[in-house]
C-alpha cells in the first residue's frame, strides 16, 4: 500500500477533523470538485476555497432548496414489482403459489405485479440524504430544514431504507424525470460529505471501500471536473477518461482480445493555440528507491505517459503531435515540479500536497496554466 493510501486507509479521524494528516475539509473538496454538482451548479463559482468549512451548509441548502422545489410539483414516481393475494387477477397469475395454498377455493388468486409509487430506490436516496447531512450541518436552521424535509417525505409514504450504491447506479433518467438530475447530484455529494466525518459505525448508505481504488478514484474524478468547470471559460475543452488508439500496421487474429487499451484519465485541449496536455493521475508517492540512487521515478509511469505522446504522433492530428504530458500525484507534505522535453513532447511531474490550505490546492491545480492562475488569483 502506498503512503498517501495508508493516511487514509489506516488512521482513524481525530476531533480536529483529519484522517491521518489529510484534513477532511481537503477531502470535501476533492469530492466537490468530483460531483456533478460542481459541474451542473454555479456552486463553482461561490469561492468555497476561502471557507471550505462551509461546504457541507452550503450542499445542504442545495439540496434543500431542490427538493423543495421538486415537492411542489410533486415527487416522482416509479414502479416495483409487488407479490400479492388478491380478488381478481392482476398482471400475472403465479399459478404455482396459487394451487400450493388452494386459493381458488377461497375466491383468491396469488398474482405478480408492477404497482405505481413515491417509494422508489431515488426517493429514498434523497431522504437518506436529507437525515445524514443535517447531523453535519453547523447551522441549525438547515439541520432543522432538512429534518423536516425528510419527514415529510416520510409522510409522503417514503421508507427510510436508503438503496446501495450499487442499486443507484442502475438508476436512470428519462425525459419525464430529468428535473430530478440536479437534485440527485445534490444528494450524492451530501453523502459523500458525511463519509468522512463517520469515525465508526455503519452509514445509512454502505459505505465505500476505504481502500486505495475509492481515494485513487476521487483524486482522479477531481482533477478532471475541477479542469473543466475552471478551464472551460478559457476555451479549453476537458475530455475525461478518454481512449487513444494505437497505430497498428499489421496483427494477428487474436492480438485484439489480449492488446491492452490505452485510457488516459484527463485530456485538455486548446485547439486556438494548438495544445493538449495528457494528464495520467497516479495515487502512489511520485518517487521510490533507485538502485543507483537514493530516489527515482517510477519507470512504468514514465514509460507510459511517453506511449501515450508518441504514439499518437503521425496521425494526422497536429494536437497530438506537439502534446505534452502531466503526471500528477497526490502528496502529503511533499512537493516535486520537474519537467523533462523528450523528443519534442514536454512531460512534468508534479504533485498535489493534500495536507495544504484548500485554497493552495487549487492554486497547486492552476500553476500548470500561468495566464488562468494570474488571473484567478489577481484581486
Amino acid at each position: 500500500m502506498t503512503a498517501v493510501a495508508e493516511q487514509v486507509e489506516n488512521l482513524p479521524i481525530t476531533p480536529e477533523g483529519f484522517i491521518g494528516r489529510i484534513p477532511v475539509r481537503n477531502l470535501w473538496l476533492l469530492m466537490l470538485y468530483a460531483s456533478d454538482l460542481f459541474r451542473t451548479s454555479s456552486i463553482g463559482k461561490v469561492g468555497l476555497e476561502d471557507s471550505p468549512d462551509e461546504l457541507p451548509d452550503l450542499v445542504a441548502e442545495i439540496l434543500a432548496h431542490a427538493v423543495e422545489e421538486r415537492q411542489r410539483r410533486r415527487l416522482s414516481l416509479g414502479y416495483r414489482s409487488r407479490d400479492a393475494v388478491i380478488n381478481r387477477v392482476r398482471g400475472r397469475i403465479d399459478v404455482l403459489a396459487t394451487e400450493r395454498h388452494q386459493l381458488m377455493d377461497r375466491g383468491l388468486v396469488a398474482c405478480r405485479f408492477d404497482e405505481l409509487t413515491i417509494n422508489t430506490a431515488r426517493n429514498r436516496f434523497v431522504r437518506a440524504a436529507l437525515d445524514s447531512i443535517s447531523r453535519i450541518v453547523s447551522r441549525k436552521d438547515i439541520a432543522h430544514r432538512c429534518r423536516a424535509l425528510a419527514a415529510g417525505m416520510k409522510a409522503m409514504g417514503v421508507s427510510g431504507d436508503a438503496p446501495t450504491r450499487a442499486q443507484m447506479s442502475t438508476d436512470r433518467f428519462s425525459r419525464n424525470d430529468a428535473d430530478d438530475r440536479f437534485m440527485v447530484a445534490a444528494a450524492k455529494l451530501a453523502f459523500d460529505l458525511v463519509l468522512p466525518t463517520e469515525a465508526s459505525g455503519t452509514n445509512v448508505l454502505s459505505l465505500p471501500d476505504r481502500e486505495v481504488t475509492w481515494v485513487r478514484r476521487l483524486f482522479e474524478q477531481a482533477v478532471g471536473g475541477f479542469y473543466g468547470v475552471v478551464l472551460s471559460p478559457f476555451g479549453w475543452k476537458v475530455l475525461c477518461g478518454g481512449k487513444m488508439n494505437w497505430q497498428i500496421e499489421q496483427k494477428t487474429t487474436g492480438i485484439d482480445k489480449i492488446l491492452p487499451t490505452m485510457r488516459t484519465d484527463v485530456v485538455l485541449d486548446h485547439p486556438s493555440t494548438g495544445q493538449r496536455i495528457v494528464i495520467d493521475t497516479k495515487f502512489t508517492s511520485i518517487v521510490t528507491s533507485g538502485w543507483y540512487r537514493e530516489e527515482t521515478l517510477r519507470s512504468g509511469y514514465v514509460y507510459q505517459i511517453y506511449a501515450y505522446l508518441r504514439s499518437q504522433v503521425g496521425c494526422g492530428n497536429a494536437l497530438a503531435d506537439r502534446a505534452s504530458g502531466l503526471l500528477l500525484h497526490p502528496a502529503i507534505g511533499q512537493m516535486v515540479d520537474e519537467t523533462v522535453v523528450i523528443q519534442g513532447h514536454s512531460i512534468r511531474f508534479a504533485t498535489v500536497d493534500l495536507t495544504a490550505s484548500t485554497a493552495d490546492i487549487r492554486l497547486q491545480l492552476l500553476r500548470f496554466f500561468e495566464p488562468i492562475e494570474s488571473m484567478m488569483t489577481s484581486p
